[in-house]
């Protein structure tokens, strides 16, 4: 029996309530296969352990999890914790030591969901958003100088490197290439940031001579909210930069019905470290404690995590569990206008994975 070596970090909010529910799943999804098993070991890093010991995470704690074979992570932020304190204590932390430099969002509109779009019911929106997470505008560079002053300054910088977008490049366009459709769109905004931009936008078209079957094109990213928004159907693959695939990525969750269903893999391409896999909805403390987080985003992310780790059948199954459950109203959670609660999906899980034959 292969074992897959599993590192959960559960983290903040309702990131603690999908992860569980997450676990559970896949301990009855690996049972019920029986060709592998999932060693899971938790860790309790999040804002309690920054409020009681002024770190989220052990200053070795990237290197812990090196250790293993993928990470699950629920989510990080509490409305008592500054954001850029949660983000670059934990996320990041984990993010930019490992390399996980490829963010991967796919987005589509799951059965029995309703897209806000006139005339979308599913097949009309598709896409994979690629997300380079290593630097652009969240590299970490810049400072602030004489605080509290009038003269007081504050800078970021955005650090666009030929070896960091050559590589996000060759990842999308590898992705476009696998997919049925083989298009690809560039995001830029290369008419106001007229040097790191216009190096996004040049090896971009440095690369694109390397896959000849792939179709491609460029858009602001101004214009490409609109595109997303009125042509949903023009688009397949999407790759951006750290900051406007971010943005992007949530307005298409919106778009394909809820970020409560969203998922997002973190990649080590080369698989020289672990990759982390996460649900996009944040710690959500408005319905912390409610037991009506939506669990779907972290089902979807754990199918991608089986499928990363070679258990292709076993991510399919999820998958089909996954559209099995949201194509009942009933099993809808309040985010997609339902009653339904976490137990309530993850119990309807549970019940699919169990009673399918193949």
């Amino acid at each position: 029996m292969r074992t897959h070596k599993i590192a959960a970090i559960p983290g903040d909010g309702i990131g603690v309530e999908v992860v569980d529910a997450s676990l559970e799943v896949l301990d009855v999804l690996a049972s019920r296969d029986g060709s592998f098993a999932l060693d899971v070991e938790h860790f309790d890093w999040g804002t309690d352990r920054y409020k009681k010991t002024g770190a989220f995470m052990p200053a070795d704690g990237a290197d812990q999890l090196r250790a293993f074979d993928a990470i699950l992570f629920g989510a990080v932020g509490a409305p008592d914790v500054a954001d850029h304190l949660t983000l670059w204590g934990l996320r990041l932390a984990i993010c930019q030591p490992l390399d996980q430099y490829a963010n991967v969002r796919p987005t589509r509109v799951l059965p029995g969901i309703r897209s806000p779009l006139r005339h979308v019911e599913g097949p009309e929106l598709d896409w994979v958003i690629v997300r380079e997470n290593s630097e652009g505008e969240y590299a970490g560079q810049g400072g602030r100088s004489h605080p509290g002053l009038p003269l007081e300054i504050a800078t970021d910088v955005s650090i666009f490197t030929r070896a960091g977008v050559e590589r996000i490049m060759r990842f999308a366009f590898r992705l476009a290439q696998s997919r049925p459709r083989k298009l690809l769109t560039v995001v830029t905004k290369s008419n106001a940031q007229r040097h790191g931009m216009v190096l996004w936008d040049q090896i971009a078209a440095e690369v694109a001579r390397d896959f000849p079957d792939v179709t491609w094109d460029k858009m602001l990213v101004d214009a490409m909210t609109v595109r997303m928004t009125l042509k949903p159907g023009s688009l397949d693959t999407i790759v951006a930069t750290n900051l406007h695939a971010d943005i992007l990525s949530d307005l298409a969750a919106a778009l394909a019905g809820s970020i409560g269903v969203a998922p997002t893999a973190n990649l080590n391409p080369e698989r020289e470290t672990p990759s982390m896999f996460e649900p996009i909805h944040g710690s959500a403390f408005d319905i912390t404690g409610k037991g009506i987080a939506n669990p779907v985003a972290t089902f979807w992310t754990a199918a991608m995590m089986l499928d990363h780790l070679g258990e292709k059948p076993a991510s399919e199954r999820l998958m089909h569990a996954v559209e099995t459950v949201t194509a009942d109203p009933a099993l809808h959670t309040p985010d997609l206008g339902g009653k339904a609660t976490t137990r309530d999906v993850t119990d309807a899980m549970i019940s699919a994975i169990r009673g399918r034959n193949d």
